[in-house]
């Protein structure tokens, strides 16, 4: 994944270039070039570190934590879609606040652990 979003970044990159330095010139075009690429590749940083790297699973709740130790949601199991066994959609309510979805794909857990989040999110949804 990330290299298709290395690749989208270079793509959109040259794709501004391309209209810009059609109606601006090659040269005027170079710096709000490297600003859409600049911010594209902010954009990517974000996302990659928004990325879950730890899930807890409680009795009534489950935790994701990111790459840095942040917790990213904490909430309970509200809803599940789950398709062909290779992945399964979570609908977690926090708190305070609206639910959030998380999209857990079968080849990113052990699954013991995969198998463990699909009963509980179809027990939760009331499947």
């Amino acid at each position: 994944m990330r290299g298709a979003l290395g690749i989208f970044v270079l793509t959109a990159t040259w794709a501004a270039y391309a209209c810009l330095a059609s109606h601006l010139g090659a040269w005027q075009a170079l710096p709000l070039t490297l600003a859409v690429a600049a911010s594209l590749m902010l954009g990517a940083r974000r996302h990659e570190r928004a990325q879950p790297a730890a899930l807890k699973i409680g009795q009534d709740e489950l935790s994701v934590w990111g790459g840095a130790g942040t917790l990213l949601i904490r909430g309970r199991i509200t809803g599940c879609s789950q398709w062909s066994g290779r992945l399964l959609i979570l609908a977690l309510q926090p708190e305070a606040g609206r639910a959030r979805s998380l999209l857990i794909t079968a080849d990113a857990l052990p699954a013991p652990v995969f198998r463990q989040l699909s009963v509980l999110g179809r027990r939760a949804a009331g499947a």
